[in-house]
């Protein structure tokens, strides 16, 4: 680090010194951990809804399918950067603040809860139906068919789907700054990007970089654990 300061400046280091660095970093993982949990959970629930529910699946309901697909496909497009700003009223009533962390968490939970659901429900569409059809004739019931068949089976793949669902969540999550918030896009923002300081910018994301792999590594080898059982 001492070498690294006497080559491009001192700025980067008295920040790290002055615990900013860290303070945003655990920032990004507090915002990133909580909302990815909700989304998980939302995500997990409308995902299955929405493979079951369709043309064919075991509770073909083409109704709630219709409402479903309609409300994941209006909102998943949507910018985060736009879709904070849209839900900041609806965020002010629910945490009792339309700016900060709280704010930010409530829009990132909403947000990926949407696109985990569209994560789930393609990788449900990877188990086969031979399997499921095959557990249907043994005597299993819709329930057992989806705790014990389809979500099993698909382990794997959504293991995949959900690290590239975090690497999603820490990239919208670098808007926080808009709305008051903080972590390591906002970090950036300040130190760096405002103050025309290449090299603050360039560790940020640099710190980035390696948050992500490290989450994305670990997802590939949890998954292959899985998929090699």
């Amino acid at each position: 680090m001492t070498q690294v300061c006497d080559y491009f400046g001192t700025r980067f280091c008295r920040l790290y010194d002055r615990g900013e660095v860290l303070k945003a970093f655990s920032e990004t993982l507090y915002m990133v951990g909580i909302a990815l949990g909700i989304g998980v959970v939302i995500g997990l629930i409308v995902g299955l809804a929405l493979y079951t529910t369709r043309k064919g699946g075991i509770y073909d309901n083409r109704g709630v399918y219709f409402v479903l697909n309609f409300v994941v496909n209006f909102f998943r497009p949507i910018p985060f950067v736009i879709f904070i700003g849209a839900v900041q009223p609806l965020a002010r009533y629910v945490t009792g603040t339309g700016i900060g962390n709280p704010a930010i968490i409530f829009g990132l939970s909403i947000a990926a809860g949407f696109f985990v659901s569209r994560v789930v429900e393609q990788n449900l569409f990877s188990v086969d139906s031979g399997v499921v059809e095959a557990a249907r004739a043994a005597g299993a019931s819709r329930p057992q068919v989806v705790f014990g068949v389809l979500i099993p089976e698909a382990l794997g793949p959504l293991i995949l789907g959900l690290t590239f669902s975090f690497v999603s969540v820490v990239d919208a999550s670098a808007v926080a700054g808009v709305l008051g918030g903080g972590g390591l896009g906002n970090f950036a923002l300040s130190y760096g990007f405002r103050q025309f300081d290449t090299f603050v910018t360039w560790a940020t994301v640099a710190i980035i970089v390696v948050l992500v792999q490290f989450a994305q590594l670990t997802g590939n080898w949890a998954a292959r654990k899985i998929m090699r059982r």
